[in-house]
């Protein structure tokens, strides 16, 4: 994946972020997943008073596209809006991405738009499997 293409997602990921609800964290956060056919699917944090129901905006942007027929993907941008940190998938969201795409580059950017990037395998050794 060249870096215009990195680049690309983490733009689409911090537009993303823009439109998270995060009342009580206030940690906005916005992913970008790319399928093999190049479409990009967005997504933002979402919660709400029971925190039980919130939903990372990893798996938003993967709903997104599976519920529209997409199950190959290539990348997802995660970006954490105002931080300048990388933002890993949280643990639940590193073993959905996994069980849709074993071989899933996670683009992990900063608000300076200073990347990593790593193999979901990595980043979840060990995955449940059946």
């Amino acid at each position: 994946m060249n870096d215009k293409k990195v680049k690309s997602l983490i733009e689409r990921a911090l537009s993303a972020s823009a439109n998270a609800v995060c009342d009580y964290s206030k940690f906005k956060v916005g992913a970008a997943l790319l399928t093999k056919g190049g479409k990009i699917f967005t997504g933002c944090n979402i919660e709400n008073k029971s925190l039980t129901m919130v939903i990372c905006a990893e798996r938003v942007a993967l709903y997104k596209a599976v519920s529209e027929g997409h199950r190959n993907f290539i990348a997802i941008a995660v970006v954490a809006a105002g931080k300048n940190r990388f933002c890993p998938p949280c643990g639940p969201c590193r073993q959905l991405l996994y069980e849709f795409a074993p071989d899933l580059n996670v683009i992990m950017a900063n608000n300076k738009k200073d990347y990593i990037i790593k193999r979901i395998d990595d980043l979840l050794p060990l995955a449940f499997k059946i």
